[in-house]
């Protein structure tokens, strides 16, 4: 089977709504173009260059591996409930083995992930928000030396028309994401109205599962998968699987157009995407006062989520990171059931704006959450019968808004280093707390 430059070849040679695109506004209608949707956000190159030979022999009997160390720092210097710094960082090692190379089984691959992570986090500990958290290496593996985020199987055919992968995966792999996203370190790896949903296994939480991905037209594509839900803080490790206890099943779908504009062949990724998960959660509004809370019920947890991205420009490579974009998303949780209800945000990124550093990269992100309505409606009964909401919650919650603006500088091969400042407005979702300024840095080192 030839190099094929796209991740997938479409299941048809037609085009679906860039056909109603003008011809001269559509650069896909004569050609198929690379497709390199994945792309790394990490800096170019790797640290120790004196061993690619050493990688390409392995490449070529079948095995590829990346280690990689992400650090993130982050001081509350303004508002929020203290100052002073955070620090976080992780250790990833991924390897993957192609076994048609290894033992000629055409297509198949097995993806394996290892990771490390230790430190704090800013929000919980300076800032005072337990909803959003405004560092990216923070999250549910906690302390642990060695926690198994991915093991699962690949494997492509339909001449590299269609591909399926099976077992320990998480959703953000492939759902709701994209490089543009994970280069904010507050929507990474998708936005905090999904990765706070118990059935939305989020990196690192792997669970068992399988997906299902092609594309019908040369400009659209769709996954769809199954997954087995459990508590976000069940296994922690990510080896005792035995430990997890199954509540239901997640089936997310998505689809996405994916036009080409213009000769500059400026990419746009528009997705749209759904998922149900069967388990029956609480109802949101709580439990006391029973008096005057006496319609509560339980019920399954629907997501609905609009993310799309469009580069207005090219510049520095063909690759589609290489120039600017804007952003835009929406997402939406069943209110019956989810703390954070509705979630917008929108953002530019772009590369090339000081002369000579075509690689550096600049984003602004605003984002606004809101708490669901049958949240804060319990949590008003609550005080009024005279209940205590606890000490993280000082008020009723309505909304919280987040500012991140960074700018990512691909130092050297194989290093990025990343200045970050944050504004985050009603920390605690109650207003209660004051408004918080924060700097930080975040530093990738790709072995």
């Amino acid at each position: 089977m030839p190099r094929h430059k796209v991740e997938l070849d479409a299941l048809t040679g037609g085009e679906a709504m860039s056909w109603l695109l003008p011809s001269e506004v559509d650069a896909q209608r004569l050609t198929d173009l690379e497709d390199p949707y994945y792309v790394p956000v990490a800096g170019g190159g790797h640290i120790l260059p004196q061993i690619m030979p050493f990688r390409e022999r392995l490449a070529k009997k079948g095995f590829s591996f990346a280690f990689t160390y992400k650090g993130e720092a982050m001081a509350n210097i303004h508002g929020g409930i203290a100052r002073g710094m955070d620090y976080v960082h992780e250790l990833t090692l991924q390897m993957n083995f192609d076994l048609e190379k290894m033992a000629g089984l055409k297509g198949w691959t097995i993806h394996t992930l290892l990771m490390n992570r230790a430190g704090r986090e800013v929000s919980r500990d300076r800032v005072g928000d337990y909803y959003v958290s405004l560092m990216e290496v923070y999250g549910l593996s906690g302390h642990v030396v060695a926690h198994l985020v991915d093991f699962y199987a690949e494997k492509k055919f339909l001449d590299n028309r269609m591909d399926i992968t099976f077992g320990r995966m998480s959703l953000t792999h492939v759902f709701a994401t994209s490089p543009l996203i994970c280069s904010f370190m507050v929507t990474c790896s998708a936005p905090v109205a999904l990765k706070v949903d118990p059935g939305f296994a989020v990196y690192p939480k792997a669970t068992w599962g399988s997906r299902i991905r092609f594309r019908p037209t040369r400009d659209t594509a769709i996954q769809l998968g199954a997954y087995s839900v459990s508590a976000l803080a069940d296994g922690p490790s990510g080896w005792a699987w035995a430990s997890e206890n199954a509540t239901g099943l997640m089936l997310p779908i998505e689809f996405t157009w994916q036009p080409y504009l213009t000769r500059d062949k400026l990419p746009g990724h528009y997705v749209f995407g759904y998922a149900h998960d069967t388990t029956r959660y609480p109802d949101i509004i709580g439990t006391k006062p029973a008096s005057l809370i006496a319609h509560s019920r339980s019920a399954p947890m629907d997501m609905f989520w609009f993310e799309g991205d469009q580069m207005v420009y090219r510049k520095g490579g063909a690759s589609q990171m290489a120039g600017g974009y804007l952003m835009a998303g929406y997402i939406h949780n069943t209110p019956h059931v989810s703390s954070i209800s509705d979630e917008a945000y929108g953002g530019m990124s772009f590369n090339g704006v000081i002369p000579n550093r075509d690689k550096d990269r600049v984003g602004i992100l605003y984002s606004w959450y809101h708490v669901s309505h049958r949240k804060e409606l319990g949590q008003m009964y609550a005080l009024d019968a005279g209940y205590s909401l606890g000490s993280q919650v000082l008020a009723p919650q309505t909304d919280s808004h987040v500012i991140e603006a960074y700018y990512a500088i691909d130092a050297v091969p194989g290093i990025l280093v990343q200045p970050e400042f944050q504004y985050m407005i009603r920390p605690g979702e109650a207003g209660r707390t004051p408004d918080a300024a924060l700097v930080g840095l975040k530093v990738i080192g790709t072995l």
